[in-house]
C-alpha cells in the first residue's frame, strides 16, 4: 500500500506540474507577442533610455564612400564633335564618420539635431591615390556655357575673351584630391571678386567640397515616445516643412525619415521613404525579397524603375522637369542652375540612348543597383549600398569658342557608393537583445505547452491502468469462488480422494 500511495502522489505531482506548464505556455502565447512589441517600441524610439539611442546618436557601423571618376580619354576629339570615350578610374575610398550634435528634445514629441560628417581617405582600400591626374570636363566652363546659351551675343563674346584670358578650357587635367576637395579656379575667383553675390561658392571649387567636415542641415524628427505612428518621420529640415526646388507640391514634399532608421514591424507591403538633402528630394524604395544577414532576418528594399523616370513615363515626376531622356533627373534647380543630372551608375535603368551616346559604359544590376537590407521587426538597417551618378550636360554653344563643336550629350562625371554593414559588438548586442531573446521566448512558449501536455497525460494513463487492474480483479472474482481451488481438508475433496460418498450428515 505504501508503494502505491507514493506512486499516486508522484503522478499527481507530475500532473500538477504539467498543468502549470500548459497554462504558462498558453499565457505566453497570448502575452509574449505584445511583450516583444512593447520591448521593440521601447528600444527603437529616440529616447536616451532606449537601446538604439546610442546607435542613433553616433552610428557605430563603419560607413565607406567609394568614388569612381570617368576620365575622358579623347577630349580633343570630343571638342571636334566625336563621341566621348570614357575610362572608369577608382574606387577612391573614404571612411565616413557621423555623429549627431546639438540634440534638442522639443515639447511636440520631436527632436532636433545636426549630424556632423567627416571623411578620411583609405589608401589600402583604394585603387589609386588622391595624387592621380584625371582628365574631366571643366564644369565651370561647360556648365556656364549652357547656362549662357540664350544670353546676348555680346555677353557670350565677353565670356569667351574672359575665359581665354584666364586660361580656362573645356576639359581640365587635375588630381583626384583637387577634383573632389577643391582647387583655386580663376573663374570662381573672378566672380567672387567682381560679383560677390552672384556665385554661392566661396574659395576653392570641388565636387565634394561641401561634404567633408560638414553637415546636412538641421533635422527635426519625431521621437515616437508619445506617438508611435510618426516614429523617425521628418517634421522639418532647416525649419522647412517642404522645399521649393521643384515645380509641384508633391515633388517638394519632405517625406519619410532622415534615412537612418524606419518604423518597426514592416511587412512586404511596406515602403522605405526618406528625405535626402544631397539629392534635394524625398526618395521611396520598394520591397524586393526576404533574406538573412549574419543570422538576422532582413527585408531588401531597392529603387523602383520609376525613381528617375521622366514625366512622360511616370507623370508624378513631372514636377522634377524640365526632363530629358527617362532615367536621369535634372537637379539644376538645386545646384545653382548648372546642367547637372542624377541617375544610377552607368545609366543603369535609364533610356539606352544615354549609355550609347558615350563609349565605356557597361550598366548591370549587380554592380550598379542600390539596396538597403532592413531588420523588419525594428526598422534598423543591417546592410546597405546606395549608388548614384552625377552627369553634366554639355554641348557646343554658339558664341562661346571654348565649346568647339561638341555634340549634345549627357556626360557622366563620377559615381559614388555609400555602403555600410553592421558588425562586431553592435551586431552581437543587437542580435542577442532584439533577435535571440524574442526567438527563445517564442520557442519557450510552445515547449512549455508541449511538455505540459505530455505531463498531463501521465495521471490520465495512470488512472486508466489502475482502472484496468481493478476490472481484471473483479472479473476473476466472478469466475471462481473466493476459496477456489478448495483445501485438501475439505469434506468434498477428502471423500473424493477416498472413493467414499460424502455422508449425509456432512
Amino acid at each position: 500500500m505504501g508503494g502505491s500511495s507514493r506512486a499516486r502522489w508522484v503522478v499527481l505531482g507530475l500532473g500538477a506540474l504539467g498543468l502549470l506548464c500548459a497554462v504558462l505556455g498558453a499565457v505566453m502565447i497570448v502575452k509574449v507577442p505584445s511583450l516583444i512589441e512593447q520591448q521593440v517600441l521601447k528600444n527603437v524610439r529616440i529616447d536616451p533610455n532606449s537601446l538604439a539611442f546610442g546607435m542613433w546618436k553616433e552610428i557605430p557601423v563603419p560607413f565607406y564612400l567609394s568614388i569612381y571618376l570617368f576620365e575622358v580619354v579623347n577630349p580633343t576629339e570630343v571638342l571636334n564633335g566625336q563621341k566621348p570615350q570614357l575610362r572608369e578610374r577608382g574606387p577612391y575610398v573614404y571612411r565616413e564618420f557621423k555623429h549627431k550634435t546639438n540634440i534638442t528634445f522639443n515639447n511636440n514629441d520631436t527632436v532636433s539635431f545636426v549630424e556632423h560628417r567627416s571623411l578620411h581617405f583609405q589608401p589600402n582600400m583604394s585603387r589609386g591615390s588622391e595624387n592621380d591626374y584625371i582628365v574631366l570636363p571643366n564644369i565651370m566652363v561647360l556648365g556656364a556655357a549652357v547656362m549662357m546659351e540664350d544670353k546676348p551675343a555680346s555677353l557670350k563674346f565677353m565670356m569667351t575673351l574672359g575665359l581665354a584670358t584666364m586660361g580656362e578650357r573645356a576639359f581640365m587635367n587635375r588630381t583626384v584630391g583637387e577634383i573632389l576637395w577643391g582647387y583655386d579656379d580663376p573663374l570662381v575667383n573672378f566672380l567672387n571678386k567682381y560679383f560677390p553675390n552672384m556665385f554661392p561658392i566661396k574659395g576653392k571649387f570641388g565636387l565634394f567640397v561641401g561634404m567633408n567636415n560638414s553637415d546636412s542641415g538641421i533635422f527635426t524628427v519625431f521621437t515616437g515616445v508619445k506617438n508611435f505612428s510618426k516614429i523617425h518621420l521628418v517634421d522639418k529640415w532647416n525649419g522647412l516643412s517642404k522645399i521649393d526646388y521643384w515645380h509641384s507640391d508633391q515633388c517638394n514634399m519632405i517625406n519619410g525619415t532622415s534615412g537612418q532608421m524606419w518604423a518597426p514591424f514592416m511587412t512586404p507591403e511596406s515602403s522605405l521613404e526618406f528625405f535626402s538633402p544631397e539629392a534635394c528630394r524625398s526618395m521611396n524604395f520598394v520591397y524586393q525579397e526576404s533574406g538573412v544577414f549574419e543570422g538576422i532576418p532582413t527585408y531588401r528594399f531597392i529603387a523602383p524603375e520609376t525613381l528617375f523616370a521622366n514625366g512622360s513615363v511616370y507623370p508624378p515626376n513631372e514636377g522634377f522637369c524640365p526632363c530629358r531622356e527617362s532615367g536621369i533627373q535634372n537637379v539644376s534647380t538645386c545646384r545653382f542652375g548648372a546642367p547637372l543630372f542624377l541617375s544610377h551608375p552607368h545609366f543603369y535603368n535609364a533610356d539606352p540612348v544615354l549609355s550609347e551616346a558615350v563609349a565605356g559604359l557597361h550598366p548591370n544590376p549587380r554592380e550598379h543597383s542600390l539596396f538597403l537590407d532592413i531588420h523588419p521587426v525594428t526598422g534598423i538597417p543591417m546592410n546597405c549600398s546606395v549608388k548614384l551618378q552625377l552627369s553634366l550636360y554639355i554641348k557646343a554653344v554658339k558664341g562661346i569658342g571654348q565649346t568647339g563643336t561638341i555634340n549634345p550629350v549627357v556626360l557622366p562625371v563620377l559615381w559614388f557608393e555609400q555602403s555600410g554593414a553592421m558588425g562586431g559588438a553592435p551586431l552581437r548586442t543587437f542580435y542577442t537583445q532584439l533577435v535571440l531573446v524574442p526567438k527563445v521566448l517564442q520557442y519557450a512558449q510552445y515547449v512549455l505547452l508541449a511538455v505540459g501536455g505530455l505531463l498531463l497525460l501521465v495521471p490520465i494513463i495512470y488512472q486508466l491502468r489502475s482502472q484496468g487492474s481493478k476490472d481484471t480483479m473483479s472479473l476473476s472474482s466472478l469466475v471462481a469462488p473466493p476459496y477456489w481451488p478448495p483445501r485438501p481438508d475439505t469434506p468434498l475433496l477428502k471423500d473424493s480422494l477416498s472413493g467414499q460418498p460424502a455422508s449425509a450428515s456432512a
